[in-house]
């Protein structure tokens, strides 16, 4: 005790006599050395061996953690296992490195008695997102439920350690694995597996590994062990190998094509380079490995199990060698069995017998089912051991749907269908490692039905997932290259009775469904599972004797040792998974089951075939429709709209699928009605290129008195004339369309100053113009139509026209003539008021607007002309009989007379529509008058009117007609017809006729037919 106070006061001393900052209490920092990790204060001085050691006393402030690492190397890879650093309180705890990945694997065992008759393994396999540096997308920013690659990876964990646990070994097992950090180089799978067998040596659970698991490549004819993801994608070759040190625990391959022969190399050079990782877990768990407990095993006493056998075994074995029965026959069968069997130990009282009953029922079941295969080579069903079932094949089972097929083997039958969609439905991974999205999905799904069973559907199950998956795998080698067909495709797999390899029946089924569809897959693709019934030396382990089952039963892969599913083409295997019971198999005899599995194959092959051997072109009228855009930014950007409201809308009114990706539109129909609306939306949102004749969608966006907007092509705006409208004559524009309205028109040109000139009546069915005389009446009624060509006709020399137009022709003398068209209809509401024109108030109507008020003389009917020739008689006559009455008047500045008798004075604007039609009507005293014949010096542009017959001299001679001059400097145009004269000269005189005028108000004429 005066020692310590000694030491105690002279440090206080030594204390004082510091400086005041060497007194700073400053926070202590950690230390790590050579496995050692701790806390160590600033105030003590480091020990002088670096190293922690168990009899180094721990000082205050200091927190040991002991840590134990085992470093190798795999292929080109170095590998590290460490424990003890982190998760100290987990039965076993490892954490496994690869460059910068790092998975934790944790092992913990439940405190029950393990009373049951099962092993309760679960293994939780989680990917976060943190291991890559990102916050998750959804909306709590939490990882939710497990995704499809998480439970593939626990399945891929489970599948190797299951086998390895003692017999009668039901303890609780949790396994959960997490990945720490990722490099998006490496998947974490194989990693996490190792990890797993590292932490089960450590823990005190009896477990008879460790194991070892590699993945193997092949690039260019050569093997790669452990492969980056970016040298996966360029492997023809993805295979998964477990085992021990001499015997085979699982295989999974994905592959395009690989023979047979490839594939029993690369099995044995994985088994090579798998091993490697067997004696550093060994070396790891003799440094900090605990030691294993005496747990409960639920075992069958050997007294108990003859008294039962001698009970049931006769009654079994009578029913399980009589191939007569079926699936629920046998069930029903054994149900009645072990009810007898069970009423007879209730009358000997034996609990013991009663408690495992149901279990040594089974297993007395197994015993005669294997004897009889291993002895006789007879299966239950009476087929040889090496026979494919019966087989049905169907395609285009329903016709309406993009694909479908229905595979029958024996009493398993699946219903597969195929679904096309667009680029942007394909799915979107939230991974660590492997491309974003996925193009090609193949969903399995087992109905509690299809067993005669009642449950309940939830959310992803471990079994289905991993079925369709591996059948996924089978198809994907056949598919097209995404650059010849970019399309997304959903294979369903419904599942409508099962008896044993489901999956390898949705293979097959799903590569004639895919042919139903049209898809452009190579070949067939066809599955089956080959199984393994063996006999076992008890003393040594050893295999004495076995025998390989091709197409195995719902029973045989109970009662058996293997479940080798081999799926391939006619050329190679394009997918495996091999799950096994006992405690390893021979890598020989699983290279043995590649040989059975390919003759059974080319069997199902040779039936596939028959029914349907090459895709099916897409021309029915069900089959879906794509089509590829490639469109500039612009035009993306006015298909899209504001937040994508232009393409749903689209996608809603019409049921096609659109989507966008670097520049190229993709539209998905289910039919081709349903691709004809949606391109035609497009187009109308985006535009094409606009052509002479061509008929596009358009919109009216606006009215005026002379026509009406249309827009049209993409945002285009175009003129559609009041003129183009109908055949039959209008007064107003707003009779025939109204703003918003949605219609189909023809462009017919361009006007002098590059506008897009529009038709509606052009696609409208052609009016046949019937000329009526009614002596009656005394009134003629005269429609002169001008068809779509001569509009064409007079258009083009209208564009030629353009020079001379723009210098010779001066607006101030030169008026553009006007029309203007009323209807009876129009008129309607003025029939009564002329009746009584015997008054001599004047009625006045008020036409729309830029036309000027039009009074209407009112007189007797009787009445002579007035003066502008037109008759009020021949005004009313043609309201009684509902004639349109049409007024072709030439632009002028009208006196105060003739405002006093027009009909109208309409006013053209520059660059509107010519005229399309005309019609004059004349009455004078019940006489008809007929077009004039003017001479050269009497035609002026004030008095030229159509039909009327001129005599004009040639001024011109273009490649199109002819620029003809009349008197007073009036020119106009006459082009050549077909099959027409064309030698001209200058300065010759031509009679000519009137037809109708230009644009811009320039005459066209053409040479009557008597001359």
């Amino acid at each position: 005790m005066a020692a310590a106070i000694a030491i105690v006061a002279a440090s206080r001393r030594l204390s004082s006599a510091r400086p005041r900052f060497l007194k700073w209490n400053a926070p202590g920092f950690r230390r790590i050395c050579s496995g050692g990790l701790g806390m160590i204060s600033p105030q003590l001085p480091e020990p002088e061996s670096g190293c922690s050691s168990g009899d180094e006393s721990v000082t205050p402030g200091r927190k040991v953690l002991e840590t134990f690492k085992e470093e190798f190397c795999v292929g080109s890879r170095t590998i590290t296992l460490e424990t003890g650093k982190i998760a100290r309180f987990a039965n076993g705890s490892v954490v496994i490195n690869m460059d910068d990945t790092n998975v934790l694997s944790t092992v913990t065992s439940a405190k029950s008695d393990g009373s049951r008759d099962f092993l309760p393994l679960t293994v939780d396999y989680q990917e976060k997102q943190y291991a890559q540096g990102v916050i998750p997308t959804t909306f709590m920013r939490r990882e939710g439920a497990p995704k499809e690659r998480e439970l593939l990876c626990g399945r891929l964990i489970d599948r190797p350690i299951r086998p390895l646990f003692p017999s009668g070994f039901y303890h609780e097992i949790q396994v959960m694995v997490n990945v720490l950090s990722s490099d998006g180089k490496h998947d974490p799978d194989v990693m996490a597996a190792n990890a797993t067998s590292a932490a089960l040596m450590l823990s005190d659970i009896p477990w008879g590994g460790p194991v070892g698991v590699v993945r193997v490549g092949r690039i260019d004819g050569q093997f790669i062990f452990n492969p980056t993801m970016d040298e996966l994608s360029a492997s023809d070759l993805n295979l998964v190998y477990a085992c021990t040190e001499d015997k085979t625990l699982m295989i999974d391959v994905q592959a395009r094509e690989i023979s047979e022969k490839d594939l029993e190399a690369a099995l044995k050079l994985a088994h090579c380079e798998a091993i490697k990782y067997i004696e550093p877990q060994r070396k790891l768990a003799q440094k900090a490995g605990k030691q294993k407990k005496d747990y409960k095993l639920s075992l069958v006493m050997e007294t108990t199990l003859a008294k039962i056998k001698s009970l049931a075994e006769e009654p079994i074995e009578a029913v399980f060698t009589d191939a007569t029965y079926g699936k629920f026959e046998r069930g029903e069968a054994m149900d009645k069995i072990t009810k007898d069997v069970r009423a007879k130990l209730e009358q000997e009282l034996d609990e013991e017998s009663l408690k495992v009953l149901p279990k040594v029922v089974d297993m007395v079941r197994k015993q005669i089912v294997r004897k009889r295969v291993i002895e006789k080579g007879l299966r239950v069903d009476g087929r040889k051991l090496d026979e494919v079932r019966p087989l049905h094949c169907e395609a285009g089972t329903y016709p309406i749907l993009h694909g479908s097929s229905i595979f029958s083997r024996g009493d398993t039958q699946v219903l597969c269908t195929v679904t096309i969609g667009a680029p942007g439905d394909a799915q979107r991974l939230d991974s660590l490692v492997g491309p974003p999205t996925k193009r090609f999905m193949l969903h399995y799904s087992f109905p509690p039905f299809c067993i005669n069973e009642v449950g309940k559907r939830g959310g992803l199950n471990r079994r289905e997932v991993g079925h369709g998956t591996l059948a996924e795998k089978a198809l994907l080698a056949v598919l097209p290259p995404e650059d010849d067909f970019g399309y997304t495709v959903r294979v369903n797999s419904e599942v409508m009775s099962s008896d044993g390899s489901t999956s390898m029946a949705t293979v097959c089924g799903g590569s004639m469904a895919l042919m139903d569809a049209g898809i452009p897959v190579r070949e067939h693709v066809a599955g089956l599972s080959v199984g393994l019934v063996s006999e076992v030396d008890p003393s040594t382990g050893m295999i004495r004797d076995y025998r390989l089952l091709t197409d195995i039963l719902g029973l045989e892969d109970h009662l058996g040792d293997m479940d080798f599913k081999i799926a391939g083409t006619r050329n190679g295997v394009t997918a495996i998974q091999l799950d096994i019971k006992p405690a390893g198999i021979p890598l020989s005899v699983v290279c043995e089951s590649l040989e059975a599995a390919r003759v059974g194959r080319m069997k199902i092959l040779d039936r596939m075939e028959e029914e349907i051997s090459s895709p099916r072109t897409m021309d029915d009228g069900n089959a879906p429709r794509f089509a590829t855009l490639k469109l500039d930014n612009d035009a993306i950007r006015r298909l899209l709209g504001p937040l994508g409201f232009q393409r749903k809308k689209i996608e809603r009114e019409t049921g096609a699928r659109i989507a966008v990706s670097d520049g190229v539109v993709t539209i998905v129909a289910k039919n081709q009605l349903i691709m004809e609306k949606a391109q035609q939306k497009v187009d109308f949102l985006v535009g094409r290129e606009i052509q002479v004749g061509g008929v596009y969608k358009g919109v009216i966006c606006s009215i005026k008195e002379y026509g009406a907007f249309v827009e049209f092509n993409g945002g285009q705006q175009g003129l559609l004339h009041i003129s183009e409208l109908s055949h039959d004559p209008l007064s107003k524009v707003s009779d025939a369309v109204s703003i918003g309205q949605e219609l189909s028109v023809m462009c017919i040109g361009q006007d002098v100053r590059g506008n897009i000139k529009l038709s509606l009546k052009a696609t409208l069915p052609q009016r046949v113009s019937e000329k009526k005389t009614s002596e009656d009446s005394g009134s003629v009624n005269v429609m002169l139509d001008v068809d779509a060509a001569r509009i064409g006709a007079e258009d083009k020399m209208s564009a030629h026209f353009v020079e001379y137009e723009s210098e010779k022709l001066d607006d101030s003398s030169y008026s553009t003539p006007s029309f203007i068209i009323r209807s009876a209809a129009d008129y309607g509401a003025q029939n009564s008021a002329t009746s009584k024109l015997v008054t001599k108030k004047t009625a006045r109507k008020s036409l729309p607007r830029p036309y000027n008020e039009s009074p209407v003389q009112k007189g007797k009917l009787s009445s002579g002309r007035s003066n502008t020739g037109n008759s009020t008689a021949g005004v009313v006559a043609s309201l009684r009989n509902k004639k349109p009455i049409v007024a072709s008047l030439m632009r002028k500045k009208p006196n105060e007379e003739d405002r006093n008798t027009m009909f109208a004075n309409g006013r053209m604007r520059e660059g509107d529509e010519g005229l399309g039609n005309a019609s004059v009507q004349k009455n004078q005293d019940d006489a008809t008058i007929k077009p004039k014949t003017l001479g050269t010096a009497t035609a002026r542009v004030g008095s030229l009117k159509l039909g009327d017959r001129v005599t004009a001299k040639v001024y011109q001679i273009r490649a199109y007609g002819l620029v003809l001059e009349l008197a007073g400097g009036v020119r106009g145009m006459y082009k050549f017809e077909v099959n027409g004269r064309k030698d001209f000269e200058l300065g010759n005189e031509l009679n000519v006729k009137c037809m109708s005028f230009s644009s811009k108000g320039i005459p066209v004429f053409s040479l009557p037919e008597d001359d």
